[in-house]
């Protein structure tokens, strides 16, 4: 299995699969080095990038991420001020430091290759990096595909299909009728199995302060991106627009009914801005649809009646449980299953911790998650000139309220009635993902990215 704490990780903007996941291949890739005794010997490091990390890397920062990888950062410990300033080192040939330690010449033009219409076997987003000595030798070289979510694994454990990540537990399970049989027998909840299973590597405090440290940083996502104003980097001259609408709203009576709507889109709204801007977010699971859990999550704090710390907690042991379903019978990837894999995943997981934070059952939450991703199939991912701006900030406001209507629309039932299971909409998304053309799945060759002149090179 994997933790509540690898589906939701802190890192930095604007994506998990373009700029998390190929951070921790390129710092990964190091201490592989290290562990061989060959970094002191290293003289120029070659990183060479395909499928959709090729197509759209520059406006998704994939170079960017590799050098600060390579230097040792990590997405979680980077200041996202020191990242932006870094940039500078992808415009000229210079010098970097291999983990702060150890200084390399840096060519960017030839040491970050972009294999456009090029993909490797397993997975469309591919890393090959090389490591060659000072005559020109290769001493060291491997192949990692970021799978979503910031989730990397190495040519070996794609091919075993097993990660360094996983670990036992007593209570493992792929699929949704796993998890409710074992819930049944056991007679646990969906949230108490998964904390059962998380108990396996920390103490029951450890876990539940580390969920309060993730809910803190979404939290400071929505904060720091209602008071942000300006336009986004990339070229598209998006403007920021979440402290505007933050405004108005906080002018606005109670007299209309629909301004929760307008409450959690702009929850949604500002962290996918500061996403997109390159700032501290919670991938869940995801950096593209980061902006859903915590808007559902403000939701429930603010109109769930008797919300607290322990709702909390609930709340993403829930939706972790959801993740892990969709990545074992799936995928969280959008270069795999298009957009549906992030923002459908998303809505689905957030639809069903909130059907367990309103005291749904677990046949009631499977039927929420079920729900929320039923109507995302076959969402494409067309991101305009790369950038995760267009369609895609938007695209979290209607994934947020998406879930909220499924969870409530599910807890109108009693779990049992629905025909349409879990599993199912799971193995649909699979295969609507398979048939799905590449053109729809984050190379910005199809759909909205070909409707809208991109008036700038996105980089």
């Amino acid at each position: 299995m994997v933790s509540v704490f690898q589906i939701f990780s802190i890192g930095i903007g604007p994506s998990s699969s373009h700029t998390v996941g190929p951070m921790r291949a390129a710092r990964r890739f190091l201490i592989e080095l290290f562990e061989r005794e060959f970094l002191e010997d290293v003289a120029r490091v070659e990183t060479e990038l395909f499928g959709s990390l090729a197509m759209t890397g520059k406006g998704h920062a994939t170079d960017l991420a590799v050098l600060l990888g390579l230097e040792g950062e990590t997405p979680e410990g980077v200041d996202p001020a020191y990242a932006e300033a870094r940039r500078a080192g992808l415009k000229a040939p210079g010098q970097i430091s291999l983990m702060g330690r150890y200084p390399i010449e840096f060519d960017p033009e030839q040491d970050l290759i972009f294999c456009r219409g090029k993909r490797l076997r397993f997975h469309s987003n591919g890393i090959k990096m090389s490591a060659f000595d000072l005559k020109g030798k290769k001493i060291y070289s491997q192949i990692y595909y970021s799978v979503g979510g910031g989730f990397v694994v190495d040519q070996r454990e794609a091919k075993q299909g097993s990660a360094q990540t996983s670990w036992q537990v007593p209570f493992p399970f792929k699929t949704a009728a796993e998890l409710l049989g074992l819930c049944n027998q056991h007679g646990l909840s969906i949230w108490e199995l998964v904390l059962e299973n998380e108990k396996m590597r920390a103490s029951e405090e450890e876990i539940r302060k580390g969920i309060l440290k993730i809910w803190h940083a979404m939290k400071g996502s929505v904060e720091r991106g209602i008071r942000a104003e300006g336009e986004l980097p990339g070229g598209l001259r998006v403007q920021r627009r979440a402290s505007a609408i933050y405004r108005q709203l906080l002018l606005a009576g109670d007299e209309d009914p629909t301004l929760v709507m307008d409450w959690v889109s702009l929850f949604a709204l500002a962290v996918n801005e500061e996403n997109a801007a390159g700032g501290r977010v919670v991938t869940a699971p995801t950096n593209g649809a980061a902006g859903i859990i915590p808007a559902v999550l403000h939701y429930a704090e603010k109109y769930e009646p008797f919300f607290s710390e322990d709702d909390v907690v609930v709340f993403f042991l829930t939706a972790a449980a959801i993740a892990i379903l969709y990545k074992e019978g799936a995928s969280l990837s959008a270069a795999e299953m298009g957009c549906q894999g992030e923002v459908g995943v998303a809505c689905s997981m957030a639809a069903g911790a909130l059907a367990a934070v309103m005291g749904g059952s677990n046949e009631q939450i499977e039927n929420a998650a079920e729900i929320g991703m039923e109507h995302n199939l076959g969402l494409t991912c067309d991101p305009v000139g790369g950038l995760v701006q267009i369609p895609c900030i938007e695209r979290n406001t209607m994934g947020a309220l998406k879930a909220i209507n499924a969870a409530k629309l599910a807890m109108r039932a009693d779990g049992t009635s629905h025909r349409v299971s879990l599993d199912a909409v799971i193995r649909a998304m699979r295969e609507t993902g398979e048939n799905m053309k590449s053109i729809y799945k984050e190379t910005s060759e199809g759909g909205l990215a070909l409707q809208i002149p991109v008036a700038a090179p996105a980089c």
